[in-house]
């Protein structure tokens, strides 16, 4: 067989060979983890490429940034660890004397101030009347509250998760409001929360998301892993980047043992000509 062939015909093979091989799978570049821990903070409703989302308003930037759940964990440190006042009012937080991690309804500083607004100019005609605010579920090594500081002094729970679920609450419409946030245990925790409306032109706007929260010393980073996880009813139809990038490598090979065939083809009847030739 003459040189040139054999050397066409190798290249050919390492081709084959190519296309055959596995193809690599970009790797999606993970979202930037935030710790909140002091400072003020809102959660609230926002269109989001045309999707309404739950986000935290992080204020401690600025200018200030609106972050996805999946990425915040807010940190109630330890000098927001507090005493159950005394009083029938407040058993709901537990035994008086008994500790609680409180993100308090107005501002102390070196603790995080959480609230939620129906603030966000991308939803100002998207509400009809007010924003439902649901908890579903509570994951976490301790009992969750949250509370308004009523008038006299007396406490008014919005949420509290000894109770059945799901509980709901009202939030008006370019509103801003601040609570008191109470933990009765060190960890990290997991609120299951949806923000839904009922929009003017009468169709619902719904977002359910996880609000991580991580109480007390230790790593606060931990409670990323801490999300309980909801299974999906459906699986999305779309084809992953895997198994595209795994399809276009057989039409690759494909194409490859086509020009492979060719080639022999060729050499052989070259030579079977040379022969009849000769």
């Amino acid at each position: 067989m003459p040189r040139r062939w054999r050397v066409i015909l190798r290249l050919a093979a390492l081709t084959l060979a190519a296309a055959l091989a596995p193809s690599p799978v970009a790797a999606a570049t993970p979202a930037q983890p935030t710790v909140i821990a002091d400072g003020h903070v809102d959660m609230g409703p926002r269109m989001v490429d045309g999707a309404w989302k739950i986000q935290v308003r992080d204020d401690t930037t600025q200018p200030a940034t609106w972050r996805p759940l999946p990425d915040v964990v807010l940190h109630a440190v330890s000098a927001a660890k507090r005493e159950v006042p005394t009083g029938a009012e407040y058993a709901f937080l537990g035994a008086p004397g008994a500790p609680v991690w409180l993100l308090p309804q107005v501002q102390r500083p070196g603790v995080l101030w959480p609230g939620w607004n129906t603030q966000d100019p991308s939803i100002a005609g998207m509400v009809d009347r007010e924003v439902t605010w649901r908890l579903h579920t509570v994951a976490g090594p301790g009992r969750f509250a949250l509370f308004l500081n009523g008038n006299f002094g007396k406490p008014q729970e919005v949420f509290d998760s000894t109770r059945p679920f799901p509980q709901e609450t009202g939030i008006e419409k370019a509103s801003h409001v601040h609570g008191n946030w109470a933990f009765s245990a060190a960890g990290a925790y997991t609120l299951d929360i949806e923000m839904l409306t009922a929009a003017p032109d009468g169709k619902t706007l719904s977002d359910r998301e996880q609000l991580r929260i991580y109480v007390g010393d230790g790593q606060p980073a931990a409670a990323f892993a801490a999300a309980t996880s909801r299974t999906p009813t459906s699986a999305p139809a779309t084809v992953s980047q895997e198994d595209s990038a795994t399809s276009g490598g057989w039409w690759y090979a494909l194409g490859a043992v086509i020009i492979l065939a060719a080639l022999v083809f060729a050499v052989l009847a070259r030579t079977r000509r040379g022969r009849s030739d000769s």
